[in-house]
């Protein structure tokens, strides 16, 4: 309905901004990590929007880009996981993050938001798997491009030097990032890829 918000932010909190359109001041609920990337109040701001008509209430949720907006469209898909448990979702993590604990299996990650169980989660995980597409972030494109593949790389390599992350303590998705980052990865080892990762946890 409302396609997106556009004015002077002029309050905000860590789950809501008010934004002053014209002289008009529009509530739009946001994630903790959309208000933390917000400008000053008294700044100008855009937020892409979703619009939640109930009985008993009209709310907007707002979102910087479109990619973010994306995301929280797929996550409220989800039976159990309404609005509010979204935007707990993106409170932990960004949408890229959330894209690869999706494609890595990670519920632990996406479990840490609150009021999402590892149930939920692994219904999250189930249910988006297959509709998360390579295009659908600058990072997965980057990732295609270092591994010369169209999505993210899956050879034994990678797979061995994912393993000895998690084994270290770090989270699955995390690590499926940091060894896909790695420049020129078909061409190394597990070894040398776990080296190279461990370069960029730091």
């Amino acid at each position: 309905m409302i396609a997106y918000v556009s004015g002077i932010i002029e309050d905000i909190t860590m789950d809501n901004v008010v934004i002053d359109v014209g002289g008009l001041g529009y509530n739009v609920k946001v994630s903790a990590d959309t208000a933390m990337r917000l400008p000053g109040i008294g700044e100008q701001t855009k937020l892409y929007t979703y619009t939640c008509v109930r009985e008993d209430a009209f709310l907007l949720y707002g979102f910087l880009s479109r990619n973010d907006l994306d995301i929280f469209k797929k996550c409220i898909t989800v039976n159990g996981i309404g609005p509010k448990g979204a935007l707990a979702i993106l409170s932990v993590m960004d949408a890229d993050s959330l894209r690869y604990a999706i494609m890595s299996g990670d519920t632990k990650a996406i479990s840490k938001a609150p009021g999402i169980g590892a149930r939920t989660a692994e219904r999250l995980i189930l249910d988006l798997k297959d509709k998360i597409k390579i295009d659908d972030s600058m990072i997965e494109r980057e990732i295609a491009a270092n591994a010369g593949t169209t999505g993210l790389a899956t050879t034994p390599q990678v797979e061995e030097a994912v393993t000895a992350l998690v084994a270290l303590g770090y989270g699955r998705s995390e690590s499926l990032k940091a060894v896909n980052a790695v420049e020129n990865l078909a061409e190394l080892d597990s070894g040398a890829l776990l080296k190279a990762a461990l370069k960029k946890m730091f």
